[in-house]
């Protein structure tokens, strides 16, 4: 660790002032204007590699997670436009003892899910161990245990098809990161129960034959008007486009199109996603488009069937085939919901964590408690060793950043037991700052600590604000729409100081940006010391 700057004293309160609860706070995005239409995206979070499955009038959105637990998210609107968080289908990431460590870009990559036989369906890539399916009765509830479908390095991007005569199939796509294949979809045939594969698999579409495209990946499979679909992005996150595929055999041979891709807006990739369709008979595509440090975002489409068969997706004003993403159009046609985004907030006063939070690892017992402290939420000093960045710390606290431009706020107290005990409010990727408290023996001290490239095991640089007469402390976090987050401290309340220069948010392995909370320690001795937070505040 580099050795500590001190920095002017701060002048300090003589005691600290606990706000009252606010009112309600304005999401951070609204994507409904409010007058019959809206604008992209929809969600301005990392929900990457959405799919989305319609039931009734209840549609039920899931995303990769990769590393982070819990995984699988799940998401509900009813009008394509306004989703709600409601459920995590996987609440520990498996083999158990893998994900016991950080496993950055690792873990759950584009799932599926689907709805047949009055089950609700996700099938799920590990590109280290293969895919899995999980299924439920009702996706808000519980989900059940993964089971290894397809065994194999490199399998990613896997979709189901229920055909007419019974028989079951899976497409897939491959990671030549553990596999040395892409640019390939293999068709395999499943199990009547749909969880065991009963061939080797065929490759259906073989994209290296194909001139000029590359990264073919994300096949989504359907089935209408006698012909087999394969919507699949190719080209690359952020510099490809949306394609389908079609043939009368599901064994191909495919035709293509190039339906979507980035054409004269900002809206680059456009990537994977999902087709819908609405009891009135209307069809929707979403898809995700890379926007660094944010993540990657989902947007929605308008999709036409054109009279020679072929969909267009977005806004096709030539009638050319191939759209371009809308920036701001009508919404669907369905059923007036209420505004609603996933939380950021949380007041620490339910029962369990809101479901924006995720771990960075499989989560130990005794990290959290939200009884030790009534009313607020106690993390203990979780043991890192001295000299460690904090990309290796499984007990993170963390959620996505949810709008282009936001602030989040928390206040805390550390109770510390030794030397080493810190707690802070961090933003998180390959490069990382926090700002919050640390033990001394001298007694606290509010710092603000900088780990560029943390991936590489770089040393974290520590600069001291201040010493403190009191142990509790307001942090903030103001994050602008270029990426830069301005810390600041405060000790009264009500009168913030700005902690150090503007930190410029990066992404992370395959992920965008994240802010959150941490308790840690140092040494491989466990400590007693923990750290309470009264409340985490997200406003726009």
């Amino acid at each position: 660790m580099a050795s500590p700057k001190l920095l002017a004293p701060l002048a300090l309160a003589a005691a600290f002032v606990v706000s009252p609860l606010p009112a309600q706070t304005p999401a951070p995005w609204v994507p409904d204007r409010a007058d019959g239409t809206y604008a992209n995206p929809v969600l301005h979070a990392d929900y990457s590699d959405p799919d989305v499955v319609r039931v009734g009038d209840d549609y039920w959105m899931t995303a990769s997670s990769f590393g982070h637990v819990p995984g699988l998210p799940i998401l509900h609107s009813r009008d394509l436009v306004n989703w709600t968080l409601v459920n995590h289908a996987l609440p520990r990431l498996v083999p158990a003892d893998f994900f016991a460590q950080p496993r950055h870009g690792c873990g759950v990559w584009a799932p599926a899910i689907r709805h047949h036989d009055g089950r609700y369906w996700i099938y799920y890539p590990d590109p280290d161990f293969g895919i899995y399916v999980i299924t439920a009765t009702d996706p808000a509830g519980r989900w059940s245990e993964p089971v290894l479908v397809k065994a194999g390095k490199g399998l990613i991007d896997p979709c189901p098809l229920w055909d007419d005569d019974g028989q079951v199939y899976l497409v897939h796509a491959w990671a030549k990161s553990r596999s040395g294949i892409n640019n390939k979809i293999t068709l395999n045939r499943l199990s009547a129960d749909g969880t065991r594969t009963l061939d080797e698999g065929v490759v259906v579409i073989d994209a290296d034959q194909l001139p000029g495209w590359v990264t073919l990946e994300g096949p989504k499979l359907y089935k209408r008007d006698g012909w087999y679909w394969i919507f699949a992005p190719a080209g690359g996150v952020p510099t490809g486009y949306q394609a389908v595929f079609r043939s009368r055999q599901i064994t191909g041979p495919y035709e293509n199109r190039i339906v979507l891709d980035q054409g004269t807006t900002p809206i680059n990739g456009p990537h994977q996603g999902a087709w819908v369709d609405t009891p009135t008979g209307e069809h929707w595509f979403l898809h995700f488009q890379e926007k660094l440090p944010w993540g990657r975002l989902v947007h929605l489409q308008p999709m036409q069937w054109r009279a020679d068969g072929w969909p267009v997706m977005g806004s096709d004003p030539q009638g050319t085939g191939k759209g371009e993403p809308v920036l701001v159009h009508r919404k669907p046609s369905l059923p007036v919901q209420p505004v609603a985004a996933p939380p950021t907030s949380d007041e620490f006063a339910a029962p369990a964590l809101g479901l924006q939070w995720q771990w960075q690892a499989n989560p130990q017992p005794g990290w959290a408690s939200l009884t030790a402290a009534p009313g607020a939420l106690r993390l203990a000093c979780v043991s890192h060793p001295a000299g460690d960045n904090l990309w290796t710390a499984g007990h993170l606290l963390l959620q996505k950043f949810p709008a282009l431009a936001f602030t989040a706020e928390t206040e805390l107290r550390l109770n510390a037991s030794r030397p080493g005990d810190s707690t802070g409010l961090i933003v998180f990727g390959y490069d990382y700052a926090w700002v919050g408290l640390r033990q001394s023996p001298e007694g606290p001290q509010l710092v603000r600590v900088d780990c560029a490239k943390a991936d590489t095991g770089s040393q974290e640089t520590v600069t001291i604000l201040s010493p403190l007469d009191q142990p509790s402390v307001r942090l903030r976090v103001a994050v602008d729409a270029n990426g830069l987050c301005r810390f600041s401290t405060s000790t009264d309340g009500t009168t913030y100081v700005d902690a150090g220069p503007a930190f410029q948010a990066i992404r992370s392995r395959w992920v965008g940006a994240k802010v959150g909370l941490h308790a840690t320690t140092t040494g491989a001795r466990l400590s007693t010391g923990s750290a309470e937070f009264a409340w985490f505040r997200v406003s726009p």
